[in-house]
């Protein structure tokens, strides 16, 4: 009888401590923490490898040079492009590349990267297009050159002459040196 007694309070104690920790835990993550958003951005121009931008400039540049991508911005700016899920498109395909773009992206303060969150291109009669890769047989959206992820087919890609995005702030003139 004794040993029952123990191990009920034991029992009792141990809920008792494990609700006071959900119950802190919850009122930590309940707490509002007030991060400041990165504003996403239109940028124009087109996108190149960082050797040939270079050479334009009259600057010469080692074979690292080829394996880097930027967008030449139409006032002249060269800001490289993170490879990541959504810029890594341009550092794969060449046919994204030396063509006119708009990129909805994001750069941080002090940091010359642009993380890439859309791309639009341009036809030949100079309408905007969105543009990702397209599984047909799943039918869903990818963002770089790879096998789909959910059957393992190809996937190609697609154009859809979409307007830009309500959210996004216009182009401004900045310095990131």
């Amino acid at each position: 009888m004794r040993t029952r007694k123990i191990l009920f309070l034991t029992s009792i104690f141990f809920c008792v401590a494990f609700c006071a920790a959900q119950k802190r835990s919850v009122s930590v993550s309940n707490k509002k923490t007030v991060k400041k958003q990165v504003p996403r951005e239109l940028f124009r121009g087109q996108v190149v490898l960082l050797k040939e931008a270079l050479a334009k400039r009259g600057i010469n540049s080692t074979v690292e040079a080829t394996k880097q991508v930027v967008l030449e911005s139409e006032d002249g700016q060269l800001i490289p492009i993170v490879p990541d899920w959504r810029g890594r498109a341009f550092y794969q395909d060449a046919k994204l590349r030396n063509r006119k773009v708009e990129l909805v992206g994001m750069r941080k303060k002090n940091i010359p990267y642009l993380q890439v969150l859309s791309v639009y291109t341009f036809d030949k009669n100079g309408q905007r297009q969105y543009t990702d890769y397209w599984c047909d047989i799943c039918s869903i959206p990818m963002y770089e050159i790879k096998k789909c992820e959910c059957c393992q087919g190809p996937v190609h890609l697609r154009f859809q002459h979409k307007p830009l995005p309500d959210y996004i702030a216009k182009p401004k003139k900045r310095n990131h040196n």
